[in-house]
């Protein structure tokens, strides 16, 4: 099965997915853990490009969706369908939904142009369950105590639209849960693992 975890930054995805992870392990499966951009040498190079602060180079937002794009394309073929072929659990840190809401909602460019580049890049891999957490942009600002990224620095507009960008797609596809993460971590965990047991169990 396949899993994928999504939403504005400063949500708490990376505790989330740590948890899922072993929870999934502690049931006796084997998972392999991905990061959408990266987790292969090309994928790796192409997150750099995007997310690293380089004035000498200007991306436009079509070329942003197509790297993100290509990143994708090597991950399912490399890593993600492989380890479904081997009946493994895949965990990825976002997937396709995050370039439909990055650069559609967010960025504006025309969301059917997204949605179909996107088809032709995942060649029919999609995630059975999409968990995005979901929180005020207020509350996830405040809980990014980092340097931000080139992506997490296009300011308060953009984030908006970003959150808003995900309810709109999870409002229209069953596939994406939309979880409260304004709770605690443990909370949080529950509802993730109680979604994913139902999700398991009518599968096998």
């Amino acid at each position: 099965m396949f899993f994928s975890f999504d939403g504005i930054d400063g949500v708490g995805k990376s505790t989330q997915i740590d948890l899922f992870c072993q929870w999934m392990r502690a049931q006796g499966r084997t998972v392999t853990q991905c990061r959408d951009p990266g987790s292969t040498p090309l994928g790796e190079r192409i997150r750099d490009l995007l997310l690293t602060h380089d004035d000498s180079v200007s991306i436009h937002r079509r070329s942003e969706m197509l790297l993100y794009m290509a990143a994708r394309a090597q991950l399912v073929e490399e890593i993600i369908r492989p380890a479904l072929d081997r009946g493994e659990v895949v965990i990825s840190d976002r997937y396709l939904l995050a370039n439909i809401v990055y650069q559609g909602h967010a960025g504006q460019l025309p969301l059917e142009q997204v949605r179909t580049v996107g088809q032709v890049t995942i060649d029919g891999v999609a995630p059975d369950a999409v968990f995005v957490l979901d929180m005020s942009v207020g509350a996830a600002d405040a809980r990014m105590a980092r340097e931000l990224d080139r992506m997490e620095e296009q300011g308060a507009e953009f984030r908006r639209r970003l959150r808003e960008g995900y309810l709109a797609e999870a409002a229209v596809d069953p596939a994406i849960h939309v979880i409260d993460a304004s709770r605690s971590i443990d909370e949080v965990h529950e509802s993730i693992a109680d979604i994913a047991a139902k999700l398991v169990s009518s599968r096998e």
